[in-house]
């Protein structure tokens, strides 16, 4: 899930092509991380010393792990811990850059920190989206202070189930607090109880269509009732995932009709509302909740 975010990186510096991005991303899948690159990014190796094990693979016909042993750049132990990390996404993901030319080792590292600096990202944050692991992921972009914990409960929530039945590699962005927002479709519902909150898919409908097709298993020639009908009972099941895990907790909330807009519709609220900026399949949807206020759709 790395690659998502980096790779968009470097496709806004203008290293990558969204065309190339997409092949990156897809050759990445398929990539098997060399022992070498696994070295040097746990930091057992160093750069020069990978390069001088590479260029003794072409003189003998030994495997990079028994050469770089009897150089004495790695043990055994750290050979087979290696191993065992082949599959992990990221490394995956920066193996198919190296593979495909684009950055060598060193230039992968000056992005990388560029990007941790403007993202202003501390270590942990960087390891977390590393890990691939929604639930490490979520903290990361709705850390700041200002985002209720009930929020911060249902947007970990709706990502595991974004996960789960609609892009295992959609994208997550910072949550911002706003207090009003104009979309040209809306696909939302409202929860009734101890709590009142609102929850919708805003967008120019292409996300919004992608997330409908995905969990309806259909496609749909264009943006319509349709779309939203789907997109809305995605949204159902989340909350009825959402509203269950709050009756444990002894809070009561009742799930209202949905909420469909196709046309150009203003949500505003003078308290709380957050948007969520996601992507699904690289298509830029919102999720958009109110908390505990009145919320006016027009």
């Amino acid at each position: 899930m790395f690659g998502v975010y980096f790779g968009k990186y470097l496709v806004g510096k203008g290293i990558l092509t969204n065309e190339r991005y997409n092949e990156i991303i897809s050759d990445s899948k398929n990539a098997k991380v060399k022992l070498g690159l696994l070295a040097v990014e746990s930091g057992t190796m160093t750069v020069k010393q990978a390069d001088e094990v590479n260029q003794l693979q072409q003189m003998r016909d030994k495997r990079f792990g028994d050469i770089a042993v009897e150089n004495g750049y790695l043990t055994n132990d750290q050979v087979d811990t290696l191993l065992k990390k082949q599959g992990d996404e990221y490394l995956m993901f920066v193996q198919a850059l190296v593979d495909n030319k684009i950055l060598s080792l060193e230039e992968i590292q000056k992005e990388l920190n560029a990007y941790k600096k403007s993202e202003r990202f501390s270590a942990l944050d960087i390891e977390a989206i590393k890990s691939g692991d929604i639930d490490q992921i979520v903290p990361v972009f709705t850390k700041e202070s200002m985002i209720p914990p009930l929020v911060k409960d249902y947007i970990a929530l709706l990502s595991r189930n974004l996960v789960r039945f609609i892009d295992s590699h959609f994208r997550l962005e910072k949550v911002e607090k706003i207090n009003e927002f104009t979309s040209t479709y809306v696909a939302a519902q409202e929860l009734d109880g101890d709590y009142k909150v609102f929850s919708g898919f805003c967008g120019d409908g292409q996300g919004i269509k992608h997330i409908a097709e995905a969990f309806a298993k259909e496609e749909f020639d264009t943006v319509d009732m349709d779309v939203l009908d789907a997109a809305c009972e995605f949204l159902n099941c989340n909350n009825g995932l959402f509203a269950t895990k709050l009756c444990e907790e002894e809070i009561k909330l009742d799930m209202l009709p949905p909420v469909m807009k196709d046309s150009v519709t203003t949500i505003r609220t003078d308290g709380n509302m957050f948007r969520v900026p996601l992507y699904i399949k690289d298509s830029e949807v919102d999720l958009i909740i109110c908390l505990e206020s009145k919320w006016v759709l027009s």
